[in-house]
């Protein structure tokens, strides 16, 4: 199935998403693949907040978006894969049965099926800035997030039982 077929089909059921792409075999080029997505979209989503700040504050946006490429790309993605770990050894404590590459999986998967909030976060705080709806929108997304997550997780953790 194509990524935007199976995003969609995330917000209906993650966990038989993720139950097929763990079907599909393991494969790390497709987990770093989902991870450099969303820090890619991530990164866009913070453009217009970013182009916003430039034109309040009269600083140079080149710089804003350079600090923003670095955080977003290059170092978001270790942060990515020390959490991943971490949530492995915790389901593995818990007496979970999955693999490091499963949580990896997981985790990187609920990030990028929530990435069209991420999106709209980012647009809501470009175009109307700190407040309500940014709060709200950024609530909605975290909240979508952990579900797709957590699903995800629990999937692996019984695919391997």
């Amino acid at each position: 199935m194509a990524v935007s077929s199976d995003i969609l089909a995330t917000y209906r059921g993650p966990g038989r998403v993720v139950r097929r792409l763990l079907e599909m075999g393991q494969r790390e080029d497709r987990a770093l693949v989902f991870v450099m997505a969303f820090c890619v979209v991530a990164f866009v989503a913070q453009m217009p907040s970013l182009a916003r700040k430039a034109h309040l504050e009269g600083v140079e946006l080149n710089m804003l978006l350079g600090g923003a490429l670095l955080g977003s790309v290059f170092i978001l993605p270790l942060f990515f894969y020390t959490l991943a770990l971490i949530s492995y050894w915790a389901a593995r404590m818990a007496g979970g049965q999955g693999t490091a590459y499963g949580a990896r999986l997981a985790l990187f998967w609920a990030l990028l099926a929530s990435a069209p909030l991420v999106l709209l976060n980012g647009l809501v705080a470009g175009f109307i800035g700190p407040g309500p709806a940014l709060t709200i929108v950024g609530i909605v997304w975290v909240a979508v997030f952990v579900w797709f997550w957590l699903s995800g997780l629990r999937q692996v953790q019984r695919s391997a039982a």
